[in-house]
């Protein structure tokens, strides 16, 4: 398929989905349910840009949900200490994470994909413990002493939206669209990243890194760039859960997180475009499910893990492909025998 031709077919399909997603708030207008809608969207923009670095770019990387708590914190810091509006902090956070990942690129990208993911990993558990560990007072605000990056308590309080000001009890309503717009943004940087130039080289150094540096392709620099991209989008998604839940803390450091996000990743389908989607809808259904299983819901979240990683390794994404293209098959021998039969 004509590389133009898929990017037009993907773009047509994003108007679709989002078209779908933002009349939903007509037929739904209970606030919790409006609510997990908005955790979905957050969701799946984060593990669509992980998606697009660790699938497409090849970047075994555990550092995004750090570039997701820059944001978060980015927004908390800059309301609590300086009153900015969460609409100021929100760009700010972004670049803030990206120029974070283009620090870590440089000391990491040289490495091989194993070393890769273990020194990611190992920056988000040091800059995790760093903040948990801080107690040291920096500000007394109401009686209470908050250290500079939140401690263990992290922030909260923080000025939102605007939206309770401005639309009252349906203010969630506003923060919904918010969150659509962060989660449209995303996942068009994606589909261009995914199918243009820069993922028609990802494929040529995933298919042969010797030839594609014959042929002049520095693999650190394309990584270095799909990793600053996906950390820029990742660190906005972070800055929206912020201004939504007004609150950034160290719980967004937690394993379990990271777990979820890379399980919506497997289920929904590695290397795919629209995996992330189908994955988050998924295991949103599930932890609702699951929700008052307490401990059995990661047991549970652990199991659907291993099943689709032995029944379904494309994911859905995969696995409705192959659906689709057995009855394009099916069709195709059905109108050939009527052919011949005539």
């Amino acid at each position: 398929m004509n590389g133009n031709t898929a990017l037009y077919r993907h773009l047509t399909a994003l108007v679709a989905v989002l078209a779908v997603i933002a009349i939903l708030p007509v037929f739904i207008t209970q606030r919790y349910f409006l609510g997990e809608i908005i955790l979905f969207m957050i969701w799946a923009s984060v593990a669509t840009q992980w998606n697009v670095l660790l699938g497409h770019a090849g970047v075994f990387s555990l550092g995004q949900m750090l570039f997701f708590a820059i944001g978060a914190y980015a927004v908390g810091m800059m309301g609590t200490y300086f009153d900015v509006s969460p609409w100021l902090a929100m760009p700010i956070g972004a670049i803030v994470a990206a120029s974070a990942a283009l620090v870590i690129g440089l000391a990491c990208l040289r490495l091989e994909t194993a070393y890769v993911a273990l020194l990611t990993f190992a920056i988000v558990f040091m800059v995790s413990t760093l903040i948990r560990t801080d107690a040291e007072c920096f500000i007394t605000k109401g009686g209470l002493c908050t250290p500079l990056f939140g401690g263990g308590n992290g922030f909260s309080g923080f000025d939102d939206l605007g939206f309770r000001k401005l639309l009252k009890g349906k203010w969630v309503v506003g923060n919904y669209f918010v969150v659509l717009g962060v989660l449209a943004l995303s996942l068009l940087a994606s589909i261009c990243v995914i199918h243009g130039r820069l993922g028609l080289a990802f494929r040529a150094l995933g298919d042969s890194r010797i030839y594609a540096a014959a042929r002049g392709m520095n693999r650190t620099r394309f990584h270095i760039i799909a990793f600053v991209i996906t950390a820029f989008f990742t660190g906005l998604t972070g800055a929206v859960y912020a201004a939504h839940f007004r609150f950034a803390g160290p719980s967004l450091f937690e394993f379990p997180t990271l777990v979820f996000i890379l399980a919506i990743i497997v289920i929904g389908g590695l290397k795919s475009t629209w995996g992330p989607i189908f994955g988050a809808a998924l295991m949103m259904v599930l932890v609702e499910f699951a929700k008052e299983m307490g401990d059995v819901q990661n047991i549970l979240i652990g199991f659907v893990l291993v099943v689709f990683v032995l029944i379904f390794p494309k994911g859905l994404a995969g696995a409705t492909s192959q659906l689709a293209q057995r009855i394009s098959r099916q069709q195709s021998r059905k109108a050939s025998d009527t052919a011949r039969a005539i």
